[in-house]
């Protein structure tokens, strides 16, 4: 399983950005973005079900972000609107274990590269 996370970039507060993960391999599987801010642990972000009808997001960014995927490109997406200078982190796409997602970082298996979202106030 390899994961591509592209996307990031350096936006003011009040920007938009969409992030992409390109998986190959054994990847029907729900997938999870999250997030990790320098001096702090990973945290979850958003997570979506392999048929993209259940997704669940971190309280922090509910209403702001948008998980989404087209399997037909096995490419899962981020859409994240209204930033904040707190969204700034290197973000990762992940297959978890099983087929089902979770907000658990030691539940998944694969990770990808991780991309640098800047925020800028």
């Amino acid at each position: 399983v390899q994961l591509q996370a592209s996307g990031g970039g350096s936006v003011q507060a009040g920007g938009s950005l969409r992030l992409s993960c390109a998986a190959s391999g054994r990847s029907r599987y729900g997938m999870g973005w999250f997030r990790q801010a320098t001096g702090k642990e990973r945290e979850f972000v958003a997570a979506i079900s392999l048929g993209g009808g259940s997704t669940y997001y971190a309280d922090s960014v509910k209403g702001r972000f948008t998980i989404s995927r087209d399997n037909a490109r096995n490419t899962v997406y981020l859409q994240m609107n209204s930033l904040e200078p707190e969204d700034t982190a290197v973000y990762y796409c992940a297959r978890p274990k099983t087929i089902t997602p979770t907000r658990w970082v030691a539940e998944y298996e694969y990770w990808g590269q991780g991309t640098q979202v800047t925020v800028s106030s």
